[in-house]
């Protein structure tokens, strides 16, 4: 899918732009790709200009939603096909993405990216070849792309996801020219994939399953012997857990999965957020 290089909007721009207007001034400087760069828009009574393009003003927007152009209108960037999916603004540019008004992404603290860019500082990606198991908006495959890995597979089940993918100029193009051809982005299921994925295939691996509630084969030995089975030896991995409140799920989380991580092979220990292992 191609992706998406129109504006983007959100309430607390175009609430400025009305601010603006009202004491007479006809120029904002600002940004309307959520950070990514900063251009001068022309104000005017009915129509604001933004790279030589006239577009007309919104209608009232709603908070916590970013907007795209599709024909004459801003529409939210959400979707509904069995769970409402949508892409969520942050006060650090990067968006976070929520399913059913579950957050996927942290931001409380740092902007999405950066926490992305200390996960996969873990695994060291330069020149090598990566497993990214659950895609995700992409932020950990643009990272490593920055950080100059060799390749990067990355697999991503929900569609709806996949096409937030491509309204987010945070989230890697695989046919950018700047990326190289080196993102392959797989619509499909790891769990079934990786069964067909050849021996030490992967230099290293990151893994962001969903919680455990919603996806628990991708927590489960089985999986985590494919990892094993798929990783080079001395292959890094780095695997987000979160910290799920034992008091209220009944279960440590990280600690089971560290011990199905060395069941499986690897040499384990808890990093950041998640479990950081290397095949032995």
């Amino acid at each position: 899918m191609s992706h998406y290089s129109g504006p983007l909007l959100v309430h607390a721009v175009v609430d400025e732009w009305s601010a603006i207007r009202k004491v007479g001034s006809r120029s904002w400087t600002g940004s309307l790709d959520l950070g990514r760069s900063t251009d001068e828009v022309a104000l005017g009574d009915d129509e604001w200009i933004w790279r030589g393009q006239r577009y007309r003003y919104p209608e009232k927007l709603r908070e916590r939603t970013i907007y795209f152009r599709e024909g004459e209108a801003f529409v939210a960037a959400s979707r509904f096909s069995g769970s409402l999916i949508k892409l969520v603004p942050t006060e650090w540019g990067a968006p976070t993405f929520e399913i059913d008004g579950i957050k996927m992404l942290p931001t409380s603290k740092e902007s999405p990216f950066e926490d992305a860019r200390r996960k996969i500082a873990l695994i060291e990606p330069r020149g090598k070849i990566v497993l990214d198991t659950c895609g995700g908006l992409g932020y950990f495959a643009a990272c490593c792309l920055e950080a100059g890995v060799s390749r990067i597979q990355s697999f991503e089940k929900n569609a709806d996801v996949l096409w937030l993918r491509t309204l987010n100029p945070w989230s890697p193009d695989p046919a950018a020219a700047v990326n190289g051809r080196r993102l392959e982005l797989v619509h499909g299921d790891v769990t079934d994939a990786i069964s067909k994925i050849a021996d030490a295939s992967f230099d290293a691996a990151l893994h962001d399953p969903p919680r455990f509630g919603i996806a628990g084969e991708l927590y489960s030995q089985a999986f985590y012997d494919q990892l094993s089975r798929v990783l080079r030896r001395g292959g890094r991995l780095f695997h987000y857990t979160g910290s799920p409140n034992r008091l209220t799920s009944g279960r440590d989380v990280p600690r089971e999965v560290g011990k199905r991580l060395e069941k499986a092979g690897f040499l384990a220990r808890f990093a950041l957020d998640g479990v950081f292992g290397i095949r032995k």
